[in-house]
């Protein structure tokens, strides 16, 4: 069974954008890149095909599995989110209780995630432990390095 993904408009485009290319782009160049290899002659030792080959079965399933993950994704309309508690697209303003430090995180499916733009995937272990929490909540959450308690501090949208 295949598992609904909810994102922004922004995110389910950057999808489409991606998956657009691979089809009318990568797949044609791959393409023509086995039939090049294909007229070189014999196939049972032409590498330049057996690349080219693998290059296109590894497309085909990154193809197969975007079309998936879009099948199933849902847009969130933000303007009827609700900030009482964390949820997917809302942004959180935690406070690491360990050394006062403050972090503001959006939580985001984990095809959107970038913690540069701080855009935290909702299936890593600071996304998992801060969900369906309360602002003024203290949670206490296992990363690599130990467990740390956080405090959220703000949830808007």
């Amino acid at each position: 069974m295949s598992q609904i993904n909810y994102y922004t408009e922004g995110g389910l485009k950057k999808l489409k954008d991606e998956i657009h290319k691979l089809k009318t782009v990568d797949r044609p160049s791959i393409s023509k890149q086995i039939a090049e290899a294909r007229d070189k002659g014999d196939l049972s030792e032409n590498a330049e095909y057996d690349a080219a080959k693998e290059a296109q079965g590894l497309l085909e399933a990154r193809i197969s599995k975007l079309d998936n993950v879009i099948a199933n994704a849902r847009v969130v309309d933000e303007s009827k989110m609700d900030t009482s508690k964390a949820y997917i697209l809302s942004k959180v303003k935690i406070k690491n209780l360990n050394n006062n430090m403050m972090v503001d995180y959006q939580l985001v499916a984990e095809n959107e995630a970038d913690l540069k733009s701080k855009k935290l995937s909702i299936e890593s272990p600071i996304g998992k432990g801060l969900l369906g929490k309360e602002k003024g909540e203290v949670v206490e959450i296992e990363i690599p390095s130990g467990i740390v308690k956080f405090e959220i501090v703000e949830i808007t949208r």
